[in-house]
């Protein structure tokens, strides 16, 4: 028996996906410039974000907008764009690393902007950057098992409130140079939603089939990044190597088995930065020209990040194609997970 936890789906395909952007642009110039007495007090140069991340902006939500309206906004969205009214959808799952409060869950407030009814099961699925498709795996356990005929997994999230407190405290901590490093992870978040409608293959044979996937854990790097909403503390090169060993592990023992080491239409990776996207690549031997990027003017969506990814290139697929959704997450865990289009 394997160290992988596999999962096969043969009834599940996603009938939509989609992404809404918060409308305030913050360029990595513009935190710089509110940095600019932090750096010179620690002797670091302007343009470590741009420079070792790539992220040249990312966005905040409007004041008086939450993660959680722009979850319900996705939510509305997507069960347009795949024609199932909200009487139908039997599970909702909120997957936002964001939030208000520690009860009740998102996914309650959520459910009620969406009018979805009182048969709906609605619930949080949190797991660092993974939670979205771990999210994706709950719903289709439920379809498979009868249970529901369509499910809704929906996310936002909000790096306002990290990016404030952290360049406050930046700014008033006395952080010497490997403390600003420690929180430079923080500068990279971005604020978006994404939402995906999932339903029966046997109802919807035009659906993009879900195939399953293979997961990984390695958990004794819990404490490798450990953050709030308001204060986030990454070790960046660790974080990164254990996530590497801890992909080239799920890939050794699954990828010929799914066939995901050849015939690979498109990657849609967990969007991080520029070093950790070149890392993934040289380790699997990846094609770069089929791995859509979104970090560079987004920024790191956390959970968000692969649905949004994934429902930017959506229009570009073909029927028949295979995308394989990857991502690290915090923890650690590691996940891939097939789509046929």
């Amino acid at each position: 028996m394997g160290e992988n936890a596999i999962h096969r789906f043969s009834n599940t395909v996603v009938l939509s996906v989609c992404a809404i952007e918060a409308p305030q642009v913050i360029t990595s110039d513009e935190i710089d410039r509110r940095l600019e007495a932090v750096y010179e007090r620690v002797g670091l140069r302007a343009g470590m974000i741009q420079r070792l991340a790539g992220i040249e902006e990312r966005r905040w939500w409007d004041r008086g907008t939450t993660f959680a309206d722009g979850a319900a906004m996705a939510g509305a969205k997507a069960m347009a764009e795949a024609g199932v009214q909200p009487r139908d959808v039997g599970l909702m799952i909120n997957t936002s690393v964001s939030r208000a409060h520690l009860e009740p869950s998102t996914a309650a407030g959520v459910h009620d902007a969406l009018n979805l009814p009182p048969s709906c099961l609605n619930l949080d699925i949190t797991n660092a950057c993974l939670g979205f498709v771990n999210g994706m795996q709950m719903a289709a356990a439920m379809i498979e098992s009868g249970q529901i005929e369509y499910a809704l997994v929906v996310n936002g999230e909000d790096a306002r409130g990290i990016h404030e407190s952290t360049i406050s405290r930046l700014h008033t901590d006395g952080s010497d140079a490997k403390q600003v490093f420690s929180q430079f992870a923080s500068l990279t978040l971005g604020s978006g939603a994404a939402a995906m409608v999932l339903g029966r293959a046997d109802q919807h044979p035009a659906g993009h089939r879900y195939v399953g996937g293979a997961t990984r854990a390695s958990t004794s790097h819990h404490d490798l990044c450990v953050g709030d909403m308001d204060d986030m503390r990454t070790d960046s090169t660790g974080l990164m190597n254990a996530g590497l060993e801890l992909t080239k592990g799920l890939w050794a023992e699954s990828a010929a088995d799914f066939g995901w080491d050849t015939g690979m239409d498109c990657y849609v990776m967990h969007q991080v930065s520029n070093v950790h996207t070149r890392a993934i690549i040289n380790l699997l031997d990846l094609d770069p020209a089929k791995i859509p990027l979104t970090f560079p003017v987004r920024g790191n969506l956390g959970p968000a990040a692969i649905p949004f990814t994934l429902a930017g290139v959506s229009a570009e697929l073909s029927e028949g194609d295979r995308v394989l959704l990857m991502g690290i997450g915090s923890g650690l865990n590691a996940s891939l997970s097939e789509i046929i289009w």
